[in-house]
């Protein structure tokens, strides 16, 4: 790969590497040596272990009310082929990646080809730089992935969707009143108002308590705008 291009890459990476062959062995798939060895293969072995333990200690400490089958669930979601393929895209390796005659550019190619590159560039990254590099990078073309993936973990589910807003925002968790109460006793409703901290967040009627505080939670992110009317996503992110 000349200069030019190399340059080129590391702007859309957003990282300037210190040893340039590290980059370029990323970028070189097995297609095009005859010497595995100098392919990027090892390359995408440490870089996969590498996207595993940075989005795993990043959900860990973003979501601690996650138990441990949700956390797995939502690590399995994130780093798969098919994420890192999506993620790869944008970052336009297809122009850089060198591949054997007769192949195609990986710019016009899906799928595990993409997701090897992309995870053999997180490999030279971390081996070029530090943990917080990489990290840096990971989180950057990650988040919006993690975030959206914990929105679908909890559609429907108000009350731990808002919860986990508010910690993230304001590191504290919303509470729930009942304040009101209508009907005869073998038919009431009530309503449940959600504050955080002594500020109300919204109110909202139901058939039992349980219901009321979903209806209370549901409202409230409509108010904050995480959620419209019908409970699809604003936004996952940001106060």
């Amino acid at each position: 790969m000349d200069t030019k291009n190399l340059e080129l890459l590391q702007e859309k990476l957003g990282y300037k590497f210190k040893n340039i062959s590290l980059l370029e062995q990323a970028m070189t798939h097995c297609s095009s040596v005859v010497n595995r060895f100098e392919s990027n293969e090892r390359l995408e072995f440490f870089g996969d272990a590498i996207l595993d333990m940075v989005i795993c200690e990043h959900i860990y400490q973003t979501y601690p009310d996650m138990d441990e089958g949700s956390l797995t669930q939502l690590k399995s979601s994130v780093v798969s082929r098919k994420t890192c393929s999506i993620v790869a895209e944008p970052l336009d390796l297809g122009k850089f990646t060198v591949l054997g005659k007769g192949s195609e550019k990986l710019d016009s190619i899906t799928g595990s080809v993409a997701a090897g590159v992309l995870e053999a560039v997180i490999g030279a990254i971390y081996l070029d730089g530090t943990y917080k590099k990489v990290q840096k990078f990971i989180l950057k073309n990650f988040k919006p992935i993690i975030e959206d993936s914990v929105l679908s973990h909890h559609k429907g589910n108000y009350k731990s969707l808002l919860q986990h807003y508010t910690q993230r925002n304001y590191g504290i968790t919303p509470h729930y009143e009942i304040v009101d109460e209508q009907g005869p006793d073998h038919n009431k409703c009530f309503e449940s108002e959600v504050l955080l901290g002594r500020k109300s967040l919204g109110r909202g009627w139901g058939v039992n308590k349980k219901e009321a505080d979903q209806k209370a939670a549901y409202n409230a992110l409509i108010t904050i705008g995480i959620i419209d009317e019908t409970g699809a996503q604003v936004k996952t992110n940001g106060k």
